[in-house]
């Protein structure tokens, strides 16, 4: 069982760049033709496509995972896990946003992996390593200009609440663009979710904090997530070595 554990998660012989970069491109077509599949308008002129959504959100995932390093397969694997169990916080506990069905799908763990990794990818490129400074004013003044827009004309207080606490999660992050990339992918599916009613999110947020749907401020969320994601990956390693934590890849 050790030997099987190690070759999946701590054995980087099958980590491909390349490859891992393939996926995070396709995942804005991906995302497009699962979330189109299991659409309102899909159910109701053709058929429930849930399953098959089910079923591409795990193959894709699978390849993903496959085809990527060591550090990032722990962070994909407890991914899954982590966002089942927000789902059940957020949207069954504190019904922040519902589903086109009661049950929570299949798929929406694993695309929140695929989401994250994504993110990853792009962070660790040649090219976002090297751009590092300016795009971390570029995405500061973006954002800040995406909060204040629908803050204001669109009545979002919630991306404005939220938002600010996006900004204070990044200051105590040391303003890592990773955390910039995974919010731009979870912006675009955010979009993509709500536009084909995958997902609506609720007028008003506890009953009190009107949002619009989907409100911006959500990237926090996700934000936090990673946050508690990497301590428990980070934690599985120094059990699992016994070495000094490193971040031990970088996708060049």
């Amino acid at each position: 069982m050790n030997a099987i554990l190690n070759q999946i998660f701590f054995n980087d012989k099958a980590n491909n760049v390349k490859m891992q970069l393939y996926f995070a491109i396709s995942f804005t077509l991906f995302t497009i033709l699962a979330l189109g599949i299991d659409s309102v308008y899909f159910a109701a002129n053709y058929f429930d496509g849930r399953q098959i959504v089910n079923l591409l959100a795990v193959v894709y995932f699978s390849f993903f995972f496959l085809v990527s390093g060591s550090y990032l397969r722990k962070l994909m694997f407890t991914m899954v896990f982590l966002s089942y169990i927000g789902e059940l916080i957020f949207c069954t506990l504190l019904g922040m946003y519902d589903y086109r069905t009661v049950v929570i799908p299949v798929y929406v763990p694993f695309g929140h992996a695929i989401v994250y990794a994504s993110g990853y990818v792009f962070a660790h490129t040649e090219w976002a390593v090297r751009n590092d400074k300016p795009l971390k004013k570029q995405f500061a003044i973006g954002f800040i200009l995406l909060f204040l827009s629908v803050g204001i004309f669109l009545n979002d207080v919630f991306s404005l609440i939220f938002g600010v606490f996006f900004f204070l999660l990044l200051k105590r992050k040391k303003w890592q663009n990773l955390y910039y990339f995974i919010a731009l992918c979870v912006i675009f599916i955010e979009l993509v979710g709500t536009y084909f009613q995958c997902w609506k999110w609720v007028p008003k947020t506890f009953g009190l904090i009107p949002a619009v749907n989907p409100p911006m401020g959500a990237v926090f969320f996700y934000a936090g997530g990673d946050v508690l994601l990497v301590k428990i990956v980070d934690f599985w390693k120094l059990k699992t070595e016994n070495v000094p934590l490193k971040i031990i890849e970088k996708v060049k």
